[in-house]
């Protein structure tokens, strides 16, 4: 039986993240017995805001998987989607609801780590620390339609994301696990993210007669210790300066595409002056948007001096990443690829496409 829940501090609280498309409202759809479509494949997220699924078992278990939009959605900023996420962890932390593991989805089809793949993947390191890391699944999706000739390269994807983009995850406790889009691969992933809690469950044969004590009920995230127990704000959190980092970066980018802008419709025929106008125009239309997302997550400096000398600690750190720009990845070997570009010196690493050769 499975319904919208309302919330128990002895649920068994799953929630499903990652960025749009490896079909995270998919995978708890198998979970639950749901036949809805929601388009897993497709490029616009399906997801607006956080959706909570309880499957109640024969027991008298109640398990509760968690929906959340991934960031690049197709209608919010990643800093409304950052606050919706913030919003709903910080609400369930205060009312001693902790959760039971964290499952991120990637889609092991896709031959290359998009920016935005690796956006997701480094705010949602910020976001979870490395306490509760032990209790992450990196769900890999789509082996569904895997074909034979693609069996060496996907392996080869699935070595280099755990040797590389996966790596501080998987050293603090981590697991990668593939999910073959059946009822029974997606219990398989929480059944063993429940045992790795309660290992005294190793010998069931069900995943009905799982139980977590309140001892293993679940380690916070860091971003709830900053919230609640620093009383930080958003801004001020690990993942919500990471993003303000991201938004900087992205508005100098901004900039310097206007001025190529500018220069073509110095340049440019008439005929192609109405395109240029155009693109120019949703440019600045970004740009501004840009501009006031940053300003919401900028930290002022009274503010920052009193949370160096006087901010509260936390249990957790943040997990730093460290993506390497600009690095091909192969079934074999990694490759640096050398791409010319303008001479732009922006701070931190530059958004190129990070990706796996054919």
């Amino acid at each position: 039986m499975v319904r919208k829940a309302k919330g128990n501090t002895q649920d068994i609280v799953i929630v499903v993240m990652g960025p749009t498309g490896p079909g995270k409202s998919n995978f708890i759809n198998k979970l639950t017995g749901s036949k809805e479509e929601f388009g897993a494949d497709g490029l616009k997220s399906c997801t607006q805001g956080i959706r909570e699924f309880t499957v109640y078992l024969p027991v008298g278990k109640r398990y509760v998987f968690v929906d959340t939009p991934g960031f690049d959605d197709t209608y919010r900023s990643d800093r409304d989607i950052l606050r919706t996420i913030a919003d709903w962890l910080e609400k369930k932390y205060r009312g001693d609801l902790k959760l039971a593991g964290v499952i991120y989805t990637h889609r092991i089809s896709d031959n290359r780590m998009s920016g935005s793949v690796c956006k997701n993947l480094d705010l949602f390191s910020q976001l979870c620390g490395d306490g509760a890391a032990q209790f992450v699944r990196l769900v890999t999706t789509m082996w569904d339609n895997q074909k034979q000739e693609n069996k060496a390269a996907w392996q080869g994807r699935v070595s280099q994301l755990e040797k590389h983009f996966w790596e501080p995850l998987i050293s603090l406790g981590a697991r990668h696990v593939p999910f073959s889009n059946t009822q029974k691969s997606a219990w398989g992933v929480v059944d063993g993210l429940v045992q790795a809690r309660n290992p005294t469950d190793q010998g069931e044969s069900a995943h009905a007669t799982r139980e977590l004590d309140e001892t293993s009920a679940g380690n916070a995230l860091l971003i709830q210790e900053e919230m609640v127990d620093a009383q930080k704000k958003l801004n001020e959190t690990s993942v919500g300066k990471a993003l303000h980092s991201r938004i900087q970066r992205l508005l100098l980018a901004q900039k310097y595409m206007l001025k190529d802008l500018a220069d073509a419709l110095a340049e440019k025929d008439p005929n192609a002056r109405e395109c240029l106008c155009a693109e120019q125009r949703k440019a600045e239309a970004e740009m501004q948007k840009l501009k006031e997302d940053m300003e919401r997550m900028k930290i002022p400096f009274g503010r920052q001096i009193a949370l160096f000398f006087g901010g509260r600690k936390t249990h957790s750190r943040k997990i730093e990443l460290n993506i390497v720009p600009g690095l091909l990845l192969s079934s074999t070997r990694m490759i640096l690829i050398m791409v010319p570009v303008k001479t732009v010196k922006i701070p931190h690493k530059p958004s190129h496409l990070l990706g796996w050769e054919h």
